[in-house]
């Protein structure tokens, strides 16, 4: 009789695309791929968990080049970018990034990158995982909007966690202190160009370094933030998802928090403000969503403490597919996103059900592959509700 190979290897081979940090971050020795827009991506490099620990508590180092970078440019980039996204881009600065939606034609969410406006009629959408560069060809495709739309040669390293604020200063000098929450500033470390950003995946106090000619540089620069991060006990991990439950940050895939058949709307966390329905332009979706909030969500994504054994980190392989939901013996829904929180010493996770049992208090029942266990819908985010600690400042500045 077979037996299931629980961690089978994922092929390393020409066919799948490298992030610019791939040679330096598998030097670190990688337990685990997964992959992201076409690219192979480090899940953890053997003890999510104590990663977890790592970021809370010290400095982190990632490899995020797979948050691939879509470049729009053109005296009309304002404009067309302003039709993609559901924010107004009338309140977005020059050097100002902001956490968008881009969504279709029926509310629906394509993608949830950051979108930063480096110059005045230049922008770039650093993705979640789809092809937004396809998407964004194929509106412009026979419109009269003056616009470039490519993939360009960047990539960004995320450090993370309390101390990241020391590393970055020693690589970059005081003044990455005076950054606001959410804007970025233009650098050159050793001869290599970058922007860095007060932005990251993790609901703590962390960074972003974007790399220009980054397939170039990519070595270079993941040893220099090595180097600055040896006096400060900086250690490489992969993406944090018991981190970024806690903390209220959704993910995006066929399967998981959100995707082309979810709307801002549903998602709840009160992402309202991401949806500008009063801005005075058009965007693609507007209509659709107007009507969808008139008449309201039919389901919600709640959060919930889920019962049974520890449901580990999410990203280790304990989570295979979405978990059912069951109420009153039928299936009402599914759980998206799920681990163990060590801080909270529970079990918490997503859940996408309708509206009806969204409340909080609600019970229902969860499909386990080792069993049925009951769950219970709480509060979401879980932990710093408000994002304190990500907007906290550093030095005398203001922004939003």
């Amino acid at each position: 009789m077979s037996q299931v190979n629980e961690h089978p290897e994922i092929l390393l081979y020409s066919r799948l695309r490298k992030s610019p940090y791939f040679y330096a971050s598998r030097r670190h020795g990688i337990a685990m791929y997964s992959v992201y827009n076409h690219t192979y991506h480090p899940r953890h490099y053997g003890d999510p968990v104590e990663e977890y620990w790592h970021l809370l508590n010290g400095v982190t180092l990632w490899d995020v080049g797979v948050e691939r970078q879509i470049e729009i440019s053109g005296p009309d980039a304002f404009e067309f970018t302003n039709l993609l996204v559901a924010r107004d881009l009338n309140k977005c600065a020059v050097e100002q990034c902001k956490y968008v939606f881009l969504c279709l034609p029926d509310g629906g969410i394509i993608n949830d990158p950051v979108l930063l406006r480096v110059e005045e009629n230049r922008f770039w959408l650093s993705l979640a995982d789809s092809d937004v560069e396809l998407w964004a060809r194929g509106v412009a495709y026979n419109s009269n909007f003056d616009v470039t739309i490519k993939e360009i040669d960047v990539g960004p390293v995320q450090v993370q966690g309390p101390k990241s604020k020391d590393v970055m200063v020693d690589l970059f000098g005081d003044s990455i202190l005076e950054i606001p929450y959410y804007f970025l500033r233009p650098y050159e470390l050793d001869g290599m160009k970058v922007l860095v950003s007060r932005t990251g995946y993790t609901a703590e106090l962390g960074f972003e370094i974007y790399l220009y000619e980054a397939s170039k540089h990519g070595v270079q620069l993941w040893e220099a933030v090595l180097e600055a991060g040896k006096p400060h006990g900086l250690e490489v991990i992969g993406p944090c998802h018991i981190r970024r439950i806690e903390g209220g940050i959704l993910a995006l895939g066929p399967t998981c928090d959100m995707w082309y058949d979810t709307n801002p709307y549903e998602v709840g966390m009160g992402y309202d403000w991401m949806v500008d329905l009063e801005a005075g332009s058009d965007f693609i979706g507007k209509e659709a969503l107007h009507k969808i909030k008139e008449e309201g969500p039919k389901r919600k994504l709640v959060g919930v403490e889920i019962g049974g054994d520890n449901l580990g980190s999410y990203n280790d392989g304990s989570m295979v597919d979405v978990f059912p939901v069951h109420k009153d013996g039928s299936r009402i829904g599914k759980i998206t996103s799920a681990c163990h929180s060590p801080r909270l010493e529970k079990n918490i996770g997503y859940a996408m059900v309708p509206t009806e049992h969204s409340e909080l208090g609600t019970e229902f029942e969860v499909e386990r592959p080792e069993g049925t266990v009951s769950a219970t819908v709480v509060e979401k985010p879980f932990i710093d509700p408000k994002k304190e600690t990500p907007k906290q400042e550093l030095a005398s500045s203001t922004g939003s």
